[in-house]
């Protein structure tokens, strides 16, 4: 009885395997013997030995192993990473096992240990087998779901002086699963004109097709396309929606073989010969794709395109321009005011605005000295002189930067707020293989973001609020200037100063340098607002009072300094309403209506006139006033008056 049950059970398990058929996973290894030494010449792992695993067959990974194997005194100075053809990078060792020799080990997420807690010196005998198994500090298990086929990378480097080694070899292990379902996105992204002129009419073209073999619909799809600076959008045609301010298309649903596309237009806003690029990738889908990932920022994915124009036509200097001041200017004139050689903070006194702060900080570089630009930098020189003449003094920046990405950051600090501001920095051009100028402010008032206009020289070109050389500029001449003009209110102004593309790995020595300061002379702008409101009626009291005879009232006068001046003397009048009776010791004071909780008596002397307000009551007239009101500053009166 016991063997026919038997056969029962073995009867119903096959039947219910052919009807539930599991997923076919398939494991496959891949190797690499090509042996090396792993060197300390890239000390810090700026160029580590890589080896590479090609993988032909696309498949979903649904889990990765590796082994690797190098002879090398005290491992603790190695670092490896693994990394998937999607970019994603694990980490599976770094700077463990101090003075412990050679790695002979197979990262699995399934070990019982860390590679963290191996600290024994590894054998050099052939592998594999590996001698030993370790989780590695980071998880291979952020490869799963991703797609296989592609390059995959072993990255090995030694961190630190003093040992030396030789790799082995390593093998990949991946188990994958079919790929289907799933959804084949890819983008295309053209431009209308790839020559366009500076104020043209211009329109990018994005397109987002789901392959015709994809097995699903892409649902929840979008495109991340920031537009850039140089370009100013008009608005946008076509499937879905387009938001200019996030840069998010939203697509939706993209069935197999189906394309949506996005017409964005817009303006040409940079001068002649600017080159302005537009990247775009999809940043979302429901879907699982097996030759991309969005958002990930990888290049070489078929989700991600970009389009380029170069602005046509010939380069004049620009026009800047003019800085309209209503009452008046003030300069800060580097022909006037003392710089120490190799200075890098001032604190130059302004008329009518006082005192400003002025910082200049270098990262990825070391200011230079050179006696011909008047000595250590930063310095007070006027060898540099934008084409001026008789020549002027200017602020010179010269700089030896290590790499692209340094920069000089000069930092006005003004102590009050300025309606506007302009001044031009000279020599920002280009030098084939040697250097490539940008510069780029930005400024701020009560910490909300001002952009400025620049202006081009015929030396450089203006993208935005950033200006890049690209022509050979003199010292004595003006094709290298740029005019910065602030039309709005500011506070503290950045300049930020380095390297553009066209520029060596290591620039080396550029100079850049600020002349004058124009400044417009801060301003108050008053504005006044009165409201008024019932309290009670002889009738219902305080329950939605109404506007009768023997009804109280409470009025508030409010005065604003919405501009970048402090208003001094500042006096008001205010007359009753007719039918009025003002309400004797109602008087109050404060910087809004609802904090106008200062007790102000009626008459117009004593204390209570300077605290900092004060206000009086005389004949049929609410009187009041304050000696100064900051910029963004309030005073409020309130009183009460009854209906006669």
């Amino acid at each position: 009885m016991q063997s026919v049950r038997a056969c029962i059970m073995l009867v119903w398990l096959a039947l219910t395997f052919a009807s539930n058929p599991v997923t076919a996973q398939t494991t496959t290894s891949y190797s690499t013997t090509t042996t090396g030494t792993i060197s300390e010449s890239a000390t810090p792992c700026s160029a580590p030995m890589l080896r590479s695993f090609t993988v032909a067959a696309n498949a979903q990974v649904s889990d990765v192993n590796i082994g690797v194997q190098f002879a090398h005194t005290y491992r603790g100075d190695i670092r490896a990473t693994l990394t998937s053809p999607a970019g994603t990078v694990v980490d599976l060792i770094t700077n463990v096992g101090a003075s412990a020799d050679n790695l002979n080990v197979l990262f699995d997420d399934g070990a019982a240990a860390s590679i963290t807690t191996h600290n024994a010196n590894d054998s050099t005998a052939t592998a594999p087998p590996y001698q030993r198994t370790f989780a590695p500090q980071g998880s291979l298990a952020a490869f799963n779901g991703q797609a296989s086929g592609g390059t995959w990378q072993l990255s090995i480097c030694d961190s630190l002086n003093g040992d030396a080694g030789t790799f082995t070899r390593a093998d990949l292990t991946l188990t994958t699963v079919p790929l289907s379902p799933y959804a084949d996105l890819s983008l295309a992204k053209t431009v209308s004109n790839a020559a366009p002129a500076s104020g043209a009419i211009i329109n990018y073209v994005l397109s987002v097709t789901n392959a015709g073999a994809s097995t699903l619909t892409a649902t929840g799809v979008t495109v991340q396309d920031t537009l850039p600076a140089g370009f100013a959008f008009t608005g946008a045609s076509g499937f879905g929606s387009y938001n200019s301010t996030t840069g998010v298309w939203t697509v939706g649903s993209v069935p197999p073989g189906v394309t949506r596309t996005l017409t964005i237009s817009g303006t040409v806003a940079a001068s002649a010969g600017a080159s302005v690029t537009n990247s775009a990738e999809i940043a979302a889908s429901s879907a699982f794709d097996p030759d991309s990932t969005p958002g990930n920022g990888a290049a070489g994915e078929d989700d991600g395109d970009s389009a380029s124009f170069t602005v046509s036509g010939t380069r004049v200097a620009g026009t800047p321009p003019t800085l309209v001041c209503p009452v008046g200017t003030t300069a800060l004139d580097w022909d006037t005011i003392a710089w120490n050689a190799g200075t890098t903070s001032a604190s130059p006194p302004l008329t009518a605005i006082g005192t400003a702060s002025i910082g200049i900080a270098v990262s990825g570089g070391v200011f230079l000295s050179n006696a011909t630009y008047g000595g250590q930098s930063p310095t007070r020189q006027n060898i540099v002189t934008g084409g001026l003449s008789p020549a002027q003094y200017s602020i010179f920046q010269l700089v030896d930067f290590t790499s692209q990405a340094g920069s000089v950051a000069t930092t006005i600090s003004l102590p009050t707020a300025v309606p506007g501001a302009q001044f031009r920095l000279f020599d920002v051009d280009y030098a084939a293989g040697q250097f490539a100028d940008r510069v780029t402010v930005t400024g701020s008032y009560n910490g909300a973001p001002v952009t400025p206009i620049l202006t081009n020289g015929t030396a450089n070109y203006v993208i935005g609020n950033s200006a890049y050389g690209d022509v050979l500029s003199t010292d004595a001449s003006g094709n290298g200037n740029i005019t910065v003009t602030f039309a709005a209110p500011v506070d503290t102004i950045v300049i930020d100063y380095g390297s553009h593309a066209l520029a060596p790995a290591n620039p080396g020595q550029q100079g850049m340098a600020l002349h004058d300061i124009i400044f417009c002379r801060p301003t108050a702008n008053l504005t006044v607002a009165k409201t008024s409101s019932i309290v009670s009626d002889p009738v219902g009291g305080a329950t939605n009072p109404k506007a009768i005879p023997g009804a109280t009232m409470r009025y508030c006068i409010l005065v604003t300094n919405n501009g970048s001046g402090t208003a001094t003397a500042i006096n008001i009048a205010d007359a009753l309403p007719a039918r009025t009776t003002f309400v004797p010791g109602s008087l109050r004071s404060g910087t809004s209506c609802a904090a106008a909780t200062t007790v102000e008596d009626d008459n117009a002397s004593g204390g209570d006139e300077s605290d900092p307000f004060g206000a009086s009551f005389a004949g049929s007239a609410i009187a009041a006033s304050t000696a100064t009101l900051a910029p963004g500053g309030a005073m409020a009166i309130a009183f009460t008056v009854t209906i006669d």
